[in-house]
């Protein structure tokens, strides 16, 4: 035990000296790579929080409705509330990356899928990621064959022509029409979905809003519109909904027997609200400090805009004479904060490439993203940080073994990794990009998303649990 110990503690050094090394590697061969070194860092630091307060989505998800306890969703929660009143403190210094999503029914929708997706791999996007730094590889199958390859496929082929209406079809044409996008770039149907109706489809962001910047002028719009009425208010009311149903009737009863007499009271239920945040105070204090580390990453990002005088690296990219990494838009994906899936449908993109697939000839890689060799790509870059940061911690506290898939559990992670791939392209995120990030930078459409997600998370814990039932009864009856 001592000599296991002993090499997990060499692991952790090894890892985060490599990966020093790498970054100043970076830094001699062009400054313009610090951009890019940031990403790396503040990836890292994501991926040992996420390991240790055991942040996942779909285990919020599946502990609150298969096993009634609610400790990560309100972590979940906390970590929101923070990074919304950050994120309103950026914006009203003009220092936010952060831009609103196409406000839709399709994020309902895309969020149920990629829901129901994240249950049956076993964890969301990002608890993919640092489930795969502990040594799990049925989340590395999720990972790879679904976020990667899987998302790479679904936006540069044609079969889901029979769902694309003609009204979609029209709409698209009639801007190759007008010369953008290219007719060059118009081969798939996720490119007929993104031209002929999600470009169309309304930005919401609350602190823009006529009747927002009417009653609170100045920067009170940022923390009133985008903290308070779209991040705060409703997360508060979850909260408080999570408490009724799973926590209010045992903390009272508790309680009545300490206090000797009938706990009913209005103090009663915010003590029991209090106890519920502060029960586990790991993850609730991972909650905040991945608020307050997200934050910061927008800021760095942001300074690091200015500093180098572009909006995008594929800007620098440029500078530095790697243009055919870039779109033709000369950018290529760089959120500026904390994003997972679109880089990782990038590397499966350029891993087709070297099989002699096209992925040029669509929109997604072709005009908005592009796709850069993956050493040069910073998103992916911050996805490889999240793995190797939950690798250090997992080292650290004697947690990483390395698991290989068996039986049911390849198939679970390659379907649901299949699932959350699809489901975070039409919403253009996961649940990080597409729930936290947007609510907390005052989207409403990132609700919408959490819904969908919630939603499809439900239908995936029935779905394990009837299955969970029927193979015990078959194998009951062999026995």
């Amino acid at each position: 035990m001592e000599n296991e110990e002993k090499r997990n503690k060499i692991w952790a050094f090894v890892i985060t000296g490599a990966l020093i090394l790498i970054s100043l590697i970076y830094y001699r061969v062009n400054v313009f790579y610090m951009y890019l070194v940031a990403y790396i860092w503040f990836g890292f630091a994501y991926g040992m929080m996420l390991q240790y307060g055991r942040f996942c989505f779909a285990s919020a998800s599946r502990d609150l409705f298969a096993a009634g306890v609610p400790r990560m969703a309100v972590g979940i929660l906390v970590a929101l509330m923070f990074f919304s009143l950050i994120q309103a403190t950026l914006a009203s210094t003009n220092m936010s990356t952060f831009h609103p999503a196409p406000f839709g029914i399709h994020t309902l929708i895309a969020g149920m899928i990629f829901g129901v997706g994240m249950v049956l791999a076993g964890g969301c996007a990002s608890g993919s990621l640092y489930k795969i730094g502990e040594g799990n590889m049925t989340s590395f199958l999720a990972a790879f064959f679904g976020l990667c390859l899987g998302q790479a496929i679904f936006v540069d082929v044609k079969w889901f022509n029979f769902l694309m209406p003609q009204k979609w079809i029209d709409t698209a044409a009639a801007k190759v029409a007008r010369g953008f996008p290219p007719a060059a770039n118009m081969t798939s149907s996720f490119d007929t979905y993104l031209a002929g109706y999600v470009w169309d489809k309304p930005t919401v962001r609350m602190s823009d809003t006529k009747a927002i910047q009417d009653a609170f002028p100045g920067a009170l719009k940022y923390f009133i519109g985008d903290a308070v009425l779209t991040a705060l208010i409703p997360a508060v009311i979850l909260l408080i909904v999570i408490y009724i149903f799973y926590i209010r009737k045992g903390f009272l009863k508790k309680r009545a027997k300490q206090k000797g007499s009938p706990a009913t009271g209005f103090g009663d239920n915010i003590a029991g609200i209090w106890n519920m945040i502060t029960a586990s105070q790991r993850t609730t204090l991972m909650g905040v400090l991945i608020g307050i580390v997200a934050g910061l990453h927008i800021l760095v990002m942001k300074g690091m805009q200015i500093r180098f005088g572009v909006n995008n690296f594929g800007r620098l990219l440029t500078k530095m004479g790697h243009s055919s990494d870039v779109s033709i838009s000369g950018t290529v994906f760089d959120p500026g904060y904390w994003y997972i899936t679109s880089q990782e449908g990038q590397l499966g993109g350029w891993i087709l490439e070297k099989f002699g697939w096209n992925m040029h000839d669509n929109i997604f890689f072709g005009v908005n993203n592009g796709l850069p060799e993956p050493w040069r790509n910073p998103a992916l870059w911050m996805s490889f940080g999240i793995i190797f940061g939950a690798m250090v911690m997992a080292r650290l506290n004697n947690e990483f073994k390395f698991k290989l898939p068996k039986g049911e559990l390849i198939a679970w992670g390659l379907i649901g990794g299949i699932l959350m791939g699809v489901g975070s392209r039409p919403a253009l995120g996961c649940n990080i990009g597409a729930f936290f990030i947007r609510v907390a930078g005052g989207d409403p459409s990132g609700w919408l998303y959490g819904t969908g997600m919630v939603g499809g998370a439900f239908i995936g814990v029935k779905f394990f649990n009837w299955w969970s039932e029927r193979k015990m009864a078959k194998e009951m009856e062999a026995f």
